[in-house]
């Protein structure tokens, strides 16, 4: 047989057989006087190998992998994983369709919606309406939920929960407000000082450790950065300060 040939015969295109020999999946044949590539059955039937490893999820290196082991120890090893890993994602996709199913009933979406429920309801009592910091603020945590897991995701809720008391949430948002009222200030402005303090008296000690923790972390120190991309001057300060603080408290 001509690869074209061996391509139709087993369903893939000649490009794919031509990658597989590069890649050695696929020893490459005699070659007639002529320079044609010339293929066996056994050809086709280790083509056809490769084929149905590829389309039960194995990577080409998996593959390497389980084709190097004729006696099937290795195949066995990476089937297991490879199970283990559809049923992960089955279960992710169990949980998204329950989570879009929630927001389909839901007649009044909002933009704090796509985030996890029980994080949407301490969002709404955190940040109060109408403010552009709360608004970048919010932003910001449901940007981090989107990559979280569910185990994170119950941790950033549990430190969330004591900013959600009466008390507590009544001066989140009068600090929010004066955050607000910086937009236009120098971050010189006495105000910017006296604010970072008190924010940094207010956040409850689980996240304030958290905060600290998490600026020595290249991934998740990029938020404060761009956070404070976003904010004026003074606003900006407010922040630095507040850092400085919580670190000192650490």
């Amino acid at each position: 047989m001509r690869i074209g040939e061996l391509a139709a015969l087993v369903g893939v295109t000649t490009r794919t057989v031509r990658h597989y020999h590069h890649l050695g999946l696929l020893p490459e044949p005699e070659r007639t006087p002529a320079g044609y590539r010339e293929y066996r059955l056994r050809d086709a039937v280790a083509l056809a190998r490769v084929r149905r490893l590829a389309e039960l999820g194995l990577s080409l290196d998996e593959i390497r992998d389980v084709l190097a082991d004729d006696r099937g120890r290795e195949l066995r090893e990476v089937l297991t994983e490879l199970d283990a890993d559809l049923a992960r994602q089955q279960q992710a996709i169990t949980v998204r369709r329950a989570r879009l199913a929630a927001l389909l009933a839901d007649g009044d979406l909002d933009p704090d919606a796509t985030v996890a429920p029980d994080l949407a309801d301490a969002l709404r009592d955190l940040h109060p309406a109408g403010s552009a910091f709360a608004a970048l603020d919010r932003d910001v945590i449901s940007l981090i939920d989107t990559g979280a897991d569910p185990a994170v995701r119950e941790q950033v809720l549990a430190m969330f929960q004591p900013l959600t008391e009466p008390g507590a949430r009544e001066r989140g948002h009068a600090l929010t407000a004066r955050m607000d009222a910086l937009a236009d200030a120098d971050p010189a402005d006495p105000r910017v000082a006296a604010l970072a303090a008190e924010l940094a008296a207010h956040l409850p000690a689980e996240m304030a450790a958290a905060a600290v923790a998490s600026l020595d972390d290249p991934e998740h120190g990029r938020w404060f950065e761009l956070m404070s991309t976003e904010l004026s001057p003074a606003q900006a300060e407010v922040l630095r300060l507040m850092v400085t603080a919580l670190k000192e408290r650490a």
